[in-house]
């Protein structure tokens, strides 16, 4: 008999962003199979379920996704509760599609659990809506960055140099490369970009400028993960803090 494979979104750091569904699931683990950016306070409310750390950074040493999907079906012969935790939510550039199907493949029961993606923790640390009204009707999602491995596009700069707002995940180390990429384009070189390092967390940091900058900006961070908003809705947050600042 098979225990259960349960994805389940550790959200964007802070413990309290946890859905009850996940922390639920969390308390019952018997064991925990954790990205690398998960925060040791999620972790603590797995108990005395054992953990393995298969997570993925940029340039370091990284668990091979392969391996990652044989141990979730090896476990899940000898436990009933396995947990992959992953951080934001596990649909969203989290392979949640690959562990699903090994999982399915071997017969193992897998259930997903959505969490808080990081691109709304740094919607709230900036007091942004994406969407503001009469500004932005639309949000896209991209990243630059591929499996190793992976075959080399240009999609996601499309997609993000169309957008009216574009989130933009795991770009951060190729700033340069995203600005130049966008800019070459036809997206205005003042518009608006905010990023927000480690969103949620107290170690939380945000800069904002021009997409000209962002290079410049990507280097006022340190090595948590961040999240590039491109957008005019940005610019309603610059204006905003002006008028606060000279009130």
């Amino acid at each position: 008999m098979s225990g259960t494979v349960y994805l389940v979104g550790a959200g964007p750091g802070a413990v309290d962003l946890l859905t009850l569904r996940a922390a639920r699931i969390l308390a019952q683990a018997d064991v925990v199979l954790h990205d690398a950016l998960v925060s040791p306070e999620v972790l603590a409310l797995a108990g005395e379920a054992r953990l393995y750390n298969v997570g993925k950074r940029a340039n370091r040493p990284s668990v091979d996704q392969r391996f990652t999907c044989r141990l979730m079906v090896r476990l899940a012969a000898r436990y009933n509760v396995i947990v992959r935790l992953k951080g934001g939510d596990p649909n969203l550039f989290g392979r949640a599609t690959e562990e699903i199907a090994a999982c399915r493949a071997a017969g193992v029961p897998v259930v997903s659990v959505p969490g808080v993606t990081a691109a709304f923790a740094a919607a709230s640390a900036l007091g942004a809506s994406l969407t503001a009204r009469g500004v932005a009707r639309s949000v896209t999602f991209v990243t630059p960055s591929k499996a190793q491995g992976g075959v080399e596009n240009t999609h996601w700069a499309e997609a993000a140099a169309t957008a009216e707002t574009a989130v933009i995940y795991m770009g951060a180390l190729q700033a340069d490369a995203v600005a130049s990429a966008l800019i070459a384009r036809g997206v205005p070189a003042q518009r608006p970009v905010a990023l927000v390092e480690n969103a949620s967390s107290a170690n939380e940091r945000i800069v904002r400028g021009a997409l000209s900058e962002l290079a410049a900006l990507a280097l006022q961070l340190g090595d948590g993960p961040a999240i590039m908003v491109i957008g005019e809705a940005m610019a309603e947050v610059r204006a905003s803090i002006a008028e606060a600042d000279a009130a």
